[in-house]
Order: C-alpha cells, then structure tokens, then sequence
C-alpha cells in the first residue's frame, strides 16, 4: 500500500498518469489545469517517465496529436480546462467516434464570457454529447484513483473508448491534500501494458477516419452509442477490481444519509463534500435529509441513481452550470427526463449555483432547503432558480 503525503491535487494527478507508463503526453497550458502537464514535462525531462512529451501549439493539436498517437498505438494523455476544452472539441468527437482509448482530465472552469478563470462544469456540461466516459471526482484521492482507473476502462476490449475525468478547477485542482498514492508495483498489477485492438502500421495497412456516407453514417453512430452505454459494466466491474486491490471502493452513484430522506440533494463534483456537511447540520435540527452524489455521468447511471433515490418526495438538484435558453439547467434537465412518468417518481426542484467560482456555503444549501419546502407547497413560477444573484 502505497504512503499517505500531502501534496497538491494536480501534482497528484500527474504522478498518477506517470504511474500508468504512458507513452504520449500532449500538452497545452490553460489555468487551472497547468499544473498537471508541467509537472509531467518535468517528471519526462528528469528521466522518471519514458516518454514522448508534446508541448503543441494550441488545444486543438493536442487533441490531434493524441489522435494520431492513439491510432498508432501509444498509451495517450492529455488534459485542459474551460476554453481550450472549447477550442478541442472539433477533435474530441473524432477521438471517440474512432474509438480511441485517450484519457484526459479536465479541471473544470467557466466558460467565457466574461472571462472567468473560476470554477464551475459550463466547460463539461458543454461537452455531454461528445461520446466519451465521464466521470467526476469528488476530492483529490478520487482524482488520483479515477485516472489510473480511466485507463484500465478505455484499454478495455469491450470498450475502447476515450475517458474524462473532472476534477473541480482550483477547489480541488489546487488543494494540497492527504492523499494515498499507490505504488508503481501495485498499478502495474492493475494495469497491464497496452494493446490496442487496431494500429497504423506500414506492415498490415488499415484505414482510419474514412468518410461516413449516409448509407452508414447512422448505423456507425448507432453502434457508437452502444458502445457507450455497455462501457458501464466494464466501468462498475474495474471499480470492484480497483477496491478488492487498493481498499478504496466507488460506485456511480453514492448516497449519503438517504434510507429515511424525504429531501434528496443531488450533486456532482467537490460541492458534495460541502453538502455532506451541511446534511450533517440539517439532520441536527430534526430535517429529513440526505444526498446523492452523481460520479459517472456518461454513460449515465440510470438504474443505479433510480435506486439511490430511495422513496423519497423531493429531489433538489443543483447545477453548477447554466443552459441559457434552457427549460432546465443540465443535470435537471436529464433528471427529469429519467424519471418523467415513473410511478411514484419524486418532485423535481432544479437550482442553479456555484457559476464562475462563487462560494457554495452551507448557508446557500440551508437557501435551497427552504426554497425546497415552499415549493413543496406552492409550485415555483420557473422551472428553475439560479441561487444568489445579487438585486441590481
């Protein structure tokens, strides 16, 4: 078992990515990500990591390089944040549509403008649909664990798809944490070396990226899509594996205080940690709380979050991101869209909070508890609230 050190969360993240042997880093600077890829050039430039580290010109070419490593057979990394995440996303639907098995992390930032250099999920919740895993991580030991275990997941045969990871922007990316960092010998047990199911390579020619005229354009896309979602039995069993070796267990879904809640908080990202807290105080005064917390989100959990949810009245769902124009925020919108129709499915109060860095204290959950219990009685005038916007 690998040493518990206190160390920051993108460092962190970095020497996980190094543990897993990667062949090629890809690497653009855009705060708050940073950190992680100039660590890594740092671990690659002193000798500790054998491998080819590109510092390209812009996100976009990271996100091709990454491309071209991965068709060619090389374990491939990168990772980026808010606006360069924009700026890839030409190449993030190629990446997965071509059933390349990259793994990036994301520190999640807010989209401009203005221009915000702050945490929120507008740069992720922007790129639901862009075919890859996704996952969550709630505090710098699952940003560690989540990334060795988003490796193991994309190499799998039945899957080869690419993953992200998230990690919130500065509130987790920027922390120094206690973590446990495995052992080289312990992920090399986990993790065997690549071997990917298709290559270039000039001795058995293969095409790749060839055009999808209409009369397969569908049937690829389809075939895409179910890739995806059978990547969730793969996911769930390499996070058993990843428990019964490392002692640190995960689900995609968690709850926290829920087997007499009648008020359900629904989170995703470091804000649990704080509503975990703030549940705590509730519970105290006699309220019927309790939280689930969302850690995949593509392909969505649908079975394992109807069973989090329990038998409880009400669900307050927080975004960290707005859909303007939207009739629900993002994770409200899917929500309501699952249980749409379900007998004896729970009402369904979408909140909006946290945009560009602000503050999710627990007197804001303490807000949207209350919020919560009048619109229990009196239904709300919109289909969701944004919390804490100052009267002009």
């Amino acid at each position: 078992m690998g040493n518990r050190v206190g160390v920051e969360v993108s460092i962190a993240v970095a020497d996980a990515v190094k543990l897993c042997n990667v062949d090629v880093i890809a690497a653009y600077p855009i705060t708050p990500q940073t950190h992680i890829v100039e660590h890594l050039s740092e671990i690659v430039a002193d000798g500790h990591l054998d491998a080819e580290f590109i510092p390209v010109e812009s996100e976009h070419a990271a996100m091709s390089c990454c491309c071209g490593s991965s068709a060619a057979g090389a374990r491939t990394y990168t990772s980026t944040s808010s606006q360069g995440f924009a700026l890839m996303s030409e190449i993030v639907y190629i990446a997965s549509s071509m059933r390349f098995p990259i793994v990036m992390n994301v520190a999640n930032r807010a989209l401009s403008g203005p221009i915000s250099i702050w945490n929120d999920h507008s740069d992720i919740m922007a790129h639901r649909d862009i075919g890859w895993i996704q996952t969550f991580a709630e505090n710098g030991q699952e940003a560690v664990d989540l990334t060795i275990h988003a490796f193991k997941v994309a190499e799998n045969k039945k899957v080869s798809l690419p993953v992200i990871v998230n990690l919130d922007g500065f509130i987790c990316s920027h922390v120094i944490e206690p973590i446990i960092m495995p052992t080289q010998e312990e992920v090399d047990a986990y993790l065997p070396p690549f071997k990917p199911i298709y290559k270039l390579d000039p001795k058995k020619p293969v095409s790749m990226g060839t055009v999808g005229i209409p009369e397969v354009y569908t049937e690829a896309k389809v075939a895409h899509n179910e890739a995806l979602k059978a990547s969730k039995r793969v996911i769930l069993d390499e996070w058993k594996k990843f428990g019964e070796m490392f002692g640190r267990y995960y689900n995609a879904v968690e709850t926290y205080k829920t087997e007499d809640a009648e008020i359900i908080f629904v989170t995703m990202g470091s804000i649990s940690e704080t509503a975990m807290t703030a549940v705590d105080g509730m519970r105290e005064k006699g309220e019927k709380v309790g939280l689930v917390r969302i850690r995949l989100w593509r392909p969505f959990p649908n079975a394992e979050f109807k069973k989090a949810i329990g038998k409880a009245r009400i669900l307050a769902v927080l975004d960290r991101a707005l859909s303007p124009g939207a009739v629900n925020g993002p994770v409200g919108s899917e929500l309501k869209s699952l249980l749409y129709k379900v007998p004896g499915a729970p009402k369904i109060f979408n909140f909006i909070a946290g945009l560009g860095g602000r503050d999710m204290t627990l007197e804001r959950f303490n807000e949207i508890l209350e919020k919560t219990k009048l619109y229990d009685k009196k239904k709300p005038t919109e289909n969701y609230e944004v919390i804490g916007v100052r009267e002009l």
